[in-house]
């Protein structure tokens, strides 16, 4: 049997999806059933800490401070099983994660979070894993979080039933441009329906479903070859298609899905005005209430300060490219 490593720590950051995923093709193994292009961000990090010991009974998990719910840890330990196979160890895992930000409110917290795990436990496994690798890993526990293993822009194809390896590709660095999103907190507290119930009532009840997944290849193909050419206002429209046509899946299901809030609409009005009145500012919402608007540095507390203006917004705060996730081991 291999050693395991000492103390590893990751940290990951988020990503909001530019070009949306929703919609799974094979839900057992996390396949998505569109593309999707992103933007991981500077200031929603998440710090994962795992260290195997063949002392332990069972693997202990503990998310911000907390024990984790048993759903919880069966998603990490189903992760942790995939890494122990691949190193030959049997130990089980200390596991403590810990999000800068708020969890499960639509702000990508498992990106992060998985991405984080994926890092940090295979590096303590004694695993030399490539990015690809990682990337793959993550995405088998959430599809987000195969994009947070990269800095910068990145995206993850759509893939098909039965496959294993699909993983995300970085589309530019960190550095390629110095955008930012303007992020607005609309409401408190975690959403109602997770995103992979919401996907798969959408996928069997929406009669737009088969529309969106048709569609949404366009929309990241554009804002793939915007992100190149630094064309924000093709990438912001492109964006906001794929944002309205995915919430409008959530909110034609069966019994219908509303991530918006009242601060939400008020948000994306507020986005809206600014760009009538020459600011090129552009929205995007993920599986939750909150708004994420996109701009150039030089308007991002203009934007900033309309958003927190904004009747029903609480909290908002403005990120920029964030980097790959970063590992550090303590023997």
């Amino acid at each position: 049997m291999k050693r395991a490593f000492g103390d590893v720590t990751a940290r990951a950051c988020a990503n909001i999806a530019l070009a949306k995923y929703w919609g799974k093709a094979d839900v057992k193994k996390n396949i998505p059933a569109v593309p999707s292009v992103s933007l991981t961000l500077d200031q929603l990090v998440t710090e994962t800490r795992v260290r195997f010991d063949s002392k332990l009974a069972e693997d202990v998990v503990r998310l911000d401070g907390r024990r984790a719910t048993a759903d919880e840890k069966d998603r990490v330990v189903k992760m942790l099983n995939t890494i122990r196979r691949q190193a030959g160890l049997r130990a089980r895992a200390h596991v403590a994660s810990h999000n800068h930000f708020p969890t499960a409110a639509g702000l990508a917290s498992s990106a992060s979070g998985f991405a984080a795990l994926a890092a940090s436990a295979s590096a303590a496994a004694g695993l030399r894993s490539s990015p690809r690798k990682l990337s793959a890993l993550a995405r088998a526990s959430s599809a987000s979080a195969a994009r947070s293993i990269f800095g910068g822009f990145a995206e993850l194809p759509a893939g098909v039933r039965g496959q294993d390896d699909l993983y995300a590709r970085p589309i530019a660095t960190p550095d390629h441009w110095n955008v930012r999103l303007v992020i607005a907190v609309t409401e408190r507290g975690t959403k109602k329906v997770g995103s992979t119930e919401g996907m798969e009532r959408s996928r069997k009840t929406s009669p737009f479903y088969d529309a969106w997944v048709t569609d949404a290849p366009k929309w990241a193909r554009q804002i793939k070859r915007a992100i190149k050419t630094r064309d924000l206002d093709t990438l912001g429209a492109a964006m906001e298609r794929s944002t309205l046509a995915f919430h409008c899946c959530a909110m034609t299901s069966d019994p219908p899905i509303i991530y918006w809030a009242p601060a939400t609409l008020a948000a994306m009005a507020t986005v809206r005005g600014l760009r009538e009145r020459g600011t090129s500012a552009w929205a995007t919402m993920d599986a939750g209430p909150h708004v994420k608007a996109l701009c150039g540095v030089g308007d991002a507390m203009r934007v900033r300060q309309a958003l927190d203006r904004t009747p029903g917004v609480t909290r908002t705060w403005v990120a920029k490219p964030g980097p790959a996730v970063e590992v550090e081991v303590r023997p």
